[in-house]
């Protein structure tokens, strides 16, 4: 996990003030979550909660909201991206049951994804609430797959795991030692390609099945279609 967050109430409860305040602070853009769930509950980073305490700091000194915007606007607060108090645009993530419904599994499924280490949220909170980035809605989707390719939860394990490292070099390839870097980018490739001649099995496969099923499909109507000619002989028999 590579970030701790704080839900609403888990900040209220830190800061020690109550939600109509931290409303009103966030009307007059004092304060501003971190981001959103995609069912719109907002969370905090630490570097928040440090913000909240030192609004509540100014206003015990006397200064009124009205001073302490002017002071966002000269000099920041913690916490601020910039001096004016712009942070970075609110980020969306998702919960373990929102993650589930757009992937199209349950959410005792995304949970045993992240107890096997096949996946992993990107923030969670004090009281165990997690948060997906939206990445992870394709890459639960490739989970899925690979899990009808065949492919154990150990080899699915070892597959998300290189892809969570493609995207650690992609964001800062100088972040990892060369070496390293060297040897997972060939295991990538080795992993590719054994992937690819699968994919060609499967593909080979579903033709097959793909015609025969044509076939039957006709075979099975022309035997409909000569079944139901017996029965209104059988029909008019049972009449004469």
């Amino acid at each position: 996990m590579k970030k701790k967050m704080f839900s609403q109430d888990e900040l209220l409860t830190k800061v020690g003030i109550d939600e109509k305040i931290l409303g009103k602070w966030q009307k007059v853009k004092l304060i501003k979550p971190d981001g959103v769930t995609s069912d719109n509950m907002p969370f905090y980073s630490r570097r928040n909660i440090e913000r909240v305490l030192h609004v509540k700091r100014l206003l015990d000194l006397g200064y009124q909201l009205e001073d302490i915007q002017k002071i966002i606007k000269k000099v920041g607060l913690p916490g601020a991206g910039s001096k004016d108090g712009k942070s970075a645009k609110t980020s969306e993530f998702l919960t373990v049951g929102g993650l589930a419904e757009r992937v199209g599994v349950s959410s005792r499924a995304i949970k045993h994804w992240e107890e096997k280490g096949i996946i992993e949220p990107d923030m969670r909170s004090e009281g165990g609430f997690r948060l997906y980035p939206k990445l992870y809605i394709n890459l639960c989707k490739l989970i899925k797959d690979l899990q009808l390719f065949g492919y154990s939860l150990e080899e699915i394990k070892d597959m998300s795991s290189l892809f969570r490292d493609f995207l650690a070099m992609g964001n800062d390839l100088n972040s990892s030692d060369v070496e390293k870097n060297s040897l997972r980018l060939d295991k990538m490739q080795q992993k590719i390609r054994v992937l690819e001649e699968k994919i060609d099995h499967f593909k080979a496969g579903i033709e097959r099945w793909e015609d025969l099923l044509r076939k039957k499909k006709k075979e099975i109507s022309v035997l409909k279609s000569q079944n139901k000619k017996r029965l209104k002989t059988k029909g008019k028999k049972k009449n004469a």
